[in-house]
């Protein structure tokens, strides 16, 4: 006999997230540059946070998460009150969906924005709109021109993920002031800290009532493994969220590896100063050899191709000479594949198979 358990209408219309590919089958030299990790891993700091974490498995984390909380505020100077951590920055935003949005409501992102702002909107019962974009950046007039009464959040990735752009502070600022009062403005700075003297919106959120920010410790501290992330925002938001917040979301090993991390001031400088080097070489020579980038703000090239049918060419190529990069066609970019910048090895081997595949092209 059929069983009548229904899931709540609208979830199974939700498509499921694809992560990158993580293996080639039959290889185990694989190289993978499909999901934006720091080549160098952990800092050695964080590592040793980990160690010593082995020792304290039977004990209960603590519920407020007052210590990474505080080397967080000290670290960006912040309000260690309004501070919210989760399990990757995708739970916090999980958190504002399920707080801010729900039937009837419409959650607002960008035409190439990650993939958790729709994913996350539909599990609340939100609608997710999609806005154009311009040259593959936010465009805040066309946000602007897709806000209605219903929308209740507003999603900017600022670097953008997949594409590397971004828009500059004055225009989020712009977007901030001209959104109706019913809506909070989120801005993901997944990857912020790779942009010099941007702060991913901090003082947005201390000028306004209606700005929350989120990051993450995946990225350049090299936790992805571990799952970390953040929030920042006015006291009100932060009173909804930790409503929804489990009370152990995150474990000792988390908090401990996320605040030895944040301490590693040599591993930071060292991840931050080689990205930027080899993400403009990388570009560099993905443009001689004829493939499009856009300046990226990030750490990985969104390498564009004349079709979606050579991108997936060269993407087997890569896949033949060991190498993973990022299909990018669940982001409405079958023409391209994102690649991680490695370290120069790695840089240098992607280089080497797209010169080789293009010159078969001519």
């Amino acid at each position: 006999m059929p069983h009548q358990i229904r899931p709540r209408p609208g979830i199974m219309d939700i498509a499921l997230y694809e992560g990158g590919t993580a293996k080639i089958s039959g290889r185990d030299d694989a190289l993978k540059l499909s999901s934006n990790e720091n080549p160098f891993g952990a800092g050695e700091l964080a590592r040793e946070a980990y160690r010593r974490a082995g020792h304290d498995l039977h004990r209960y984390p603590s519920t407020d998460h007052a210590g990474l909380r505080a080397a967080l505020a000290a670290h960006y100077r912040l309000d260690a009150s309004r501070i919210i951590c989760g399990v990757g920055s995708d739970e916090v935003i999980t958190f504002l969906c399920q707080g801010f949005a729900g039937p009837g409501d419409e959650v607002l992102y960008s035409q190439h924005g990650f993939l958790m702002y729709p994913i996350s909107a539909m599990a609340a019962g939100a609608t997710p709109v999609k806005a154009p974009e311009q040259d593959r950046t936010t465009d805040i007039d066309a946000l602007l021109a897709a806000v209605t009464e219903r929308t209740k959040l507003v999603f900017v990735a600022n670097p953008n993920n997949p594409t590397g752009t971004m828009v500059p502070l004055s225009e989020l600022e712009r977007l901030a002031e001209s959104l109706p009062p019913q809506v909070l403005l989120v801005l993901d700075g997944a990857y912020a800290e790779y942009v010099e003297g941007y702060d991913g919106g901090a003082a947005m959120v201390d000028a306004r009532e209606n700005v929350v920010m989120t990051r993450t410790f995946s990225k350049l501290h090299g936790l992805g493994g571990l799952r970390i992330g953040w929030g920042y925002g006015p006291a009100h938001v932060m009173a909804v969220l930790n409503r929804l917040r489990g009370p152990f979301n995150l474990s000792n090993t988390q908090l401990d590896v996320a605040e030895a991390a944040l301490g590693d001031a040599a591993h930071i400088t060292r991840s931050l100063s080689e990205n930027a080097r080899l993400r403009d070489w990388l570009a560099d020579r993905l443009n001689a050899a004829g493939v499009a980038t856009d300046r990226s703000f990030a750490n990985f090239v969104l390498a564009r191709f004349a079709s979606a049918e050579q991108a997936a060419a060269c993407n087997a190529a890569l896949l033949a000479d060991g190498l993973i990069v990022r299909q990018v066609s669940s982001y409405g970019l079958p023409e391209a594949l994102r690649i991680t910048v490695g370290d120069e090895s790695a840089c240098r081997r992607v280089a080497h198979v797209i010169d080789r595949f293009m010159d078969g092209q001519r």
